[in-house]
């Protein structure tokens, strides 16, 4: 299995860091080949500017975006890995959704107005592995939008049998040691059965 996995987080010690590495040794383990992303690594400008949004009837030609688009193209698996902000995605993922995921990458639309035709059913898995300040309880109560942005938005895009994994260390305002280390301990095994 072809997987990318989309790795957003500005500091390069954090955490979530800690939770990309686990993540890739977890899919390389099981003998995927797993290329990664790392957005703010590479410095990728999540602006979607004015011209940009004027041409979204056909795919982008930034050249910078270039390697992304190949990325989707190629990928069978989906994993993004970051932290859960105000209940939902870091602006940097966000932008790279508005830009990577675009009109003729991820989905086509048809001339006369139909429905939108995907461009990735090849991906047959889509997963999130994240942070949330907030408990699972405040988290569902606030309906958590990256979640759902992703496992029910982008994966609707994805092969109609596409696999989801959602995984969440809350409370990690208040994490310990031992939590944290229980936590890529899941992610080891949710990603050995995903």
């Amino acid at each position: 299995m072809r997987c990318l996995v989309v790795f957003c987080h500005p500091v390069p010690e954090s955490f979530g860091a800690a939770v990309r590495d686990t993540a890739v040794a977890a899919l390389a383990a099981r003998g995927w080949e797993v290329r990664l992303v790392d957005l703010y690594g590479e410095g990728f400008d999540p602006v979607l500017g004015a011209e940009e949004r004027r041409n979204m009837d056909r795919a982008p030609d930034d050249p910078a975006l270039a390697p992304h688009i190949a990325n989707v193209r190629w990928a069978q698996a989906v994993l993004f890995v970051y932290p859960t902000w105000w209940y939902g995605l870091p602006a940097m993922l966000k932008g790279w959704l508005d830009r990577v995921w675009a009109t003729d990458v991820a989905f086509k639309l048809p001339p006369d107005g139909g429905r939108i035709v995907s461009l990735v059913s090849h991906i047959r898995k889509i997963g999130v592995i994240t942070t949330c300040g907030a408990s699972p309880w405040i988290s569902f109560l606030m309906g958590q939008p990256g979640r759902k942005t992703i496992l029910r938005g982008m994966r609707a895009l994805c092969a109609p049998t596409a696999r989801t994994l959602y995984v969440a260390h809350y409370n990690m305002d208040n994490s310990t040691p031992q939590s944290r280390a229980a936590f890529l301990s899941k992610v080891k095994s949710k990603l050995a059965k995903f």
